[in-house]
């Protein structure tokens, strides 16, 4: 039996896929019946070889069998789920074959979403579960494994970019090493600078600053000592842009056998968070303000709300 009030989003990214449930409130906040999230590096070697491999396609798809069973369990009507993919499948060449699985266990057409409209999801989401709205312009900033997006808005005005640079893409491309040496760590840096100088989004105009992204979720858990992944500890957390930066320094540092020993620490995420981190960090060094909020607020709640609407 379906529930007509209750809507699903799968969001499937460059490293994880990840399933909302919930009811759209007005003013398109969200009661959040179920959230769910695997780690399936969907876009392993993307960035070298333009394709999905085999293994990454087996490994997401026996994700979307698991996923697509909650959904049915929860009671969603097809017609109220939303399934989007990102950076990966749009780099993809056989990226039909993915959408053809997708298809096959959900029901439902997937989306290929541009940059632009991630960046327009994540920043509707984020800026839906502020309470009261901060002042403006707001950084909202996602930190994928293929892609990053930033949007600076206010009132009806909005800048937004997703730029080429994620923590699985950066990962493959410069931290070979384990933990990295100097070298790789300063390449990298290179590269997310080259970016940002080039991204066309005034990061110097932010008066608010709101991060959504795991990568960003998990770094919160560490500056705030949490004992666990716990979304109800970082969730509106404002944290000091020094202590994150100096946090991600020493978390870059670390071996990956090193990072899967800090207890919020996703298995799956320890190889390539470092990159992601790295992002993190240098867009904090950007903006002029001294402190960031850390939202549970995402893209999947901005397509939620939309499907809501």
């Amino acid at each position: 039996m379906t529930d007509p009030g209750l809507v699903a989003a799968v969001d499937c990214g460059t490293n994880s896929i990840k399933l909302l449930v919930g009811r759209v409130l007005d003013g398109g906040r969200l009661d959040v019946v179920l959230r769910e999230s695997r780690v399936v590096r969907l876009g392993q070697d993307v960035d070298r070889t333009g394709v999905l491999a085999d293994e990454a396609l087996a490994r997401t798809l026996a994700a979307i069998d698991d996923l697509a069973a909650m959904v049915r369990g929860q009671g969603v009507a097809p017609e109220r789920v939303r399934f989007c993919a990102t950076s990966a499948t749009r780099d993809a060449a056989n990226a039909g074959v993915f959408a053809d699985g997708v298809r096959a266990r959900l029901g439902v057409e997937p989306e290929v979403l541009s940059g632009d409209e991630e960046a327009a999801l994540v920043y509707a989401g984020a800026i839906a579960a502020q309470d009261p709205v901060p002042p403006a312009p707001v950084l909202v900033v996602d930190i994928g494994g293929g892609s990053s997006e930033l949007v600076l808005g206010g009132g009806e005005e909005r800048q937004a970019v997703s730029m080429d640079i994620g923590s699985v893409r950066l990962h493959e491309r410069h931290l070979h090493s384990d933990p990295p040496t100097a070298a790789e760590v300063a390449a990298c840096v290179a590269d997310i600078d080259r970016h940002l100088d080039d991204c066309g989004v005034p990061l110097q105009r932010a008066r608010t600053v709101i991060g959504t992204s795991g990568t960003i979720k998990t770094i919160a858990c560490g500056v705030l000592g949490l004992a666990g992944y716990d979304r109800d500890g970082f969730d509106g957390a404002v944290l000091p842009n020094a202590t994150t930066t100096s946090f991600v320094d020493d978390l870059v540092a670390m071996t990956v056998a090193e990072r899967r020993t800090l207890p919020y620490m996703h298995p799956g995420r320890a190889d390539v968070i470092g990159a992601g981190a790295l992002i993190w960090s240098r867009i904090l060094d950007r903006v002029p303000v001294t402190e960031h909020v850390v939202s549970e607020a995402d893209i999947l709640h901005g397509m939620a709300a939309a499907i809501g609407r």
